[in-house]
């Protein structure tokens, strides 16, 4: 084998369709778009949804629900990945600056502490919000827990 016989694979590749060329190519007349409207013209785009003029199913459909813009949302850190943390990086002190740098929250994230898991180290935590159980177990164990301020 050399690059003077080297073919593309067997179905890779086809022929260019002439369109519009005489009826003798098989794709003269109409050129494969069919017979008349919208879609037969040149410079034809669809809307996303369009359904040839029948009512769209986004229209369709009734609404429902409603988006609340006073949700708070946080990111949910458990209590057994602050000892993991804790026990990895070998901190004392946790905050989202820490949190942050191990990749468990984003910059603009809001931060809560669940009681998911167990700490046996006394650990400084400051977050968004806690946990009833979360903040009781930090401080089971020696540790402290600050709230942020919103």
């Amino acid at each position: 084998m050399d690059l003077s016989n080297l073919q593309p694979a067997k179905g890779s590749s086809h022929r260019k369709r002439r369109l519009g060329r005489g009826q003798g190519s098989g794709y003269g007349g109409t050129s494969t778009r069919g017979n008349k409207g919208a879609g037969s013209r040149s410079g034809y785009s669809h809307k996303i949804g369009f359904e040839g003029g029948q009512m769209p199913l986004q229209r369709r459909l009734p609404k429902f629900g409603f988006k609340n813009v006073n949700r708070v949302s946080y990111k949910a850190i458990n209590l057994a990945d602050l000892q993991k943390l804790a026990d990895e990086k070998n901190v004392a002190d946790i905050n989202k600056s820490v949190l942050l740098e191990a990749g468990l929250v984003g910059k603009n994230d809001l931060v809560k502490v669940l009681g998911n898991g167990a700490v046996t180290k006394a650990l400084n935590v400051v977050a968004d919000a806690f946990s009833e159980s979360a903040k009781s177990a930090i401080e089971a164990a020696g540790g402290k827990v600050e709230t942020l301020k919103k």
